[in-house]
This record gives C-alpha cells, sequence and structure tokens, in this order.
C-alpha cells in the first residue's frame, strides 16, 4: 500500500503544518535565548575581569606609593619632612566667611 497524499483531508495538512511552524517558532526562540544567555554571561564576565584588574592596579598603586612615602620619611633628609597620615574633612572655620575651611600653604 502506497501513502497518498491526496487522500489526507485539508483539515489534517492544515494541523500538521501548524505543528511543524511551532516547532520551528520554538526551536528559533531557544537558540535565541540560548544566544542572549551567553552574551550576558560574556558580558558579565568581561565587567568582573576589568573591574578585578582596575581595583588591583588602583590597590597596587597605592601601596607602592604608602611604601614609597615611609621610607622617604625614615630615610632622614636633611630638612623638614613630615608624612600627615591624618585627613581632615571639616577644616577649619574662617573668620572671615565661615563657610569654607582655610587653606593652609606650606612652603609658599
Amino acid at each position: 500500500m502506497q501513502f497518498e497524499l491526496s487522500a489526507v483531508e485539508t483539515g489534517t495538512l492544515v494541523f500538521i503544518g501548524t505543528l511543524t511552524f511551532a516547532l520551528l517558532i520554538t526551536l528559533f526562540m531557544l537558540t535565541a535565548a540560548l544566544a542572549v544567555l551567553a552574551l550576558v554571561g560574556l558580558g558579565r564576565l568581561a565587567y568582573v575581569v576589568v573591574a578585578g584588574t582596575l581595583l588591583g592596579l588602583v590597590h597596587g598603586i597605592n601601596s607602592s606609593w604608602d611604601r614609597l612615602v615611609r621610607r622617604a620619611s625614615t630615610a632622614g633628609l636633611p630638612g623638614d619632612f613630615q608624612v600627615d597620615f591624618q585627613v581632615d574633612f571639616q577644616g577649619q572655620p574662617s573668620p572671615s566667611t565661615g563657610t569654607y575651611p582655610r587653606v593652609v600653604l606650606r612652603d609658599s
């Protein structure tokens, strides 16, 4: 017995065509979602690598500068070399304006 497509009813052909089209759309959406997840993952990985590298670079520069300043402060150079590691964010009240901190410039 040989299968003839003309013997199949139109409703059955429409149903099979609809299922095939739905399967193709589903496969396309799954592929697109997988590609988006991969791109988001790669973007996050790149962000973590770049942020970690920059953070390590800044930390290395800060620690190197700190070692350099501490070594220079103990070198016994002639002159007045002081290292002040305290930071005063409030400043001193100025008698003239009352709002801006007073700036003290040494060696000027």
